[in-house]
């Protein structure tokens, strides 16, 4: 299984000059995690949904984009392909041949190969601890616990501690707006350095300067969230959770015990590992 089997040939790209603006509306368009970004037809970076709302005041692409990105050949196995996600903490990589991006292989493709393969593999050593919000917390507050903890998403939990929802990037991209103001900055000819000046007389001057930004909508976050979840049990197997976010079109699974309360999430990102090289002998035996 390489690389060629499983890639995307038709990337959503940007170019060099181009408006922070439309990458957004592109995200929120497509539901996509990021997308390549061109100069004169060259790969030149890539820009993300962590991007846009880690540097929300940012509007230059040459410095909202990652550049120089990790890239992979189409003939690579896809285990290659998974070794280098694991490794740069990435979800994607454009597929370069010749010189040219020919696609893109992202984690959500590594699943549909995983889901082919599936391995009877429980899922129990690529689970993740979690923590949960309240279904009340402020859209923004979110958006801050998602950038602290690395997390990809969070579950929402009633008050009685049931699950409810669960928040993603995807989700927040889907719920921001542009907001545009003016910022006021004063500033002095004369420094702390200066014996000769005084705080008295000092030459003071003001700047006023636009600001444009990415802004979560004041909403909770059961507003925004992703309800009817789809769960799976601790005992469940590999191939089985691929399927399942395969043809749901998710990133995650909370885990379930047999009361149905939530005890772990299982990320697509962590999922991938069973095609380390050494998971290899387990996948084979499946």
């Amino acid at each position: 299984m390489i690389v060629r089997d499983f890639m995307v040939t038709d990337v959503v790209c940007v170019e060099i000059p181009g408006n922070r603006d439309d990458v957004l509306r592109i995200l929120k368009r497509t539901g996509i995690s990021g997308v390549p970004v061109l100069k004169d037809g060259e790969l030149v970076g890539i820009i993300t949904r962590k991007d846009l709302l880690r540097k929300a005041e940012e509007t230059q692409l040459g410095l909202l984009m990652t550049p120089d990105p990790v890239v992979i050949r189409p003939d690579a196995p896809i285990q290659e392909a998974a070794q280098l996600m694991v490794r740069h903490n990435i979800r994607r990589l454009p597929v370069v041949e010749g010189g040219s991006m020919i696609g893109l292989i992202s984690v959500a493709d590594l699943i549909g190969a995983i889901a082919q393969l599936r391995p009877n593999l429980p899922i129990k050593d690529c689970i993740s601890k979690t923590y949960a919000l309240w279904e009340d917390t402020p859209l923004s507050l979110v958006g801050r616990i998602l950038e602290i903890s690395g997390y990809d998403a969070i579950p929402i939990l009633m008050e009685d501690g049931t699950l409810t929802g669960i928040i993603s990037e995807r989700d927040l991209i889907r719920n921001t707006r542009i907001e545009d103001g003016v910022e006021v900055s004063d500033f002095s000819n004369g420094t702390d350095d200066d014996e000769w000046t005084w705080e008295s007389i000092r030459d003071m001057h003001t700047i006023s300067y636009g600001i444009s930004r990415i802004q979560l909508l004041p909403i909770p976050v059961k507003n925004a969230m992703v309800k009817n979840v789809l769960a799976v049990p601790i005992n469940a197997e590999v191939g089985e959770c691929a399927l399942k976010m395969r043809r749901a079109r998710v990133d995650q699974l909370p885990v379930v015990n047999g009361n149905k309360r939530l005890i772990a999430m299982l990320f697509d990102r962590e999922l991938i590992k069973v095609l380390l090289p050494d998971q290899q002998q387990g996948l084979r035996k499946s």
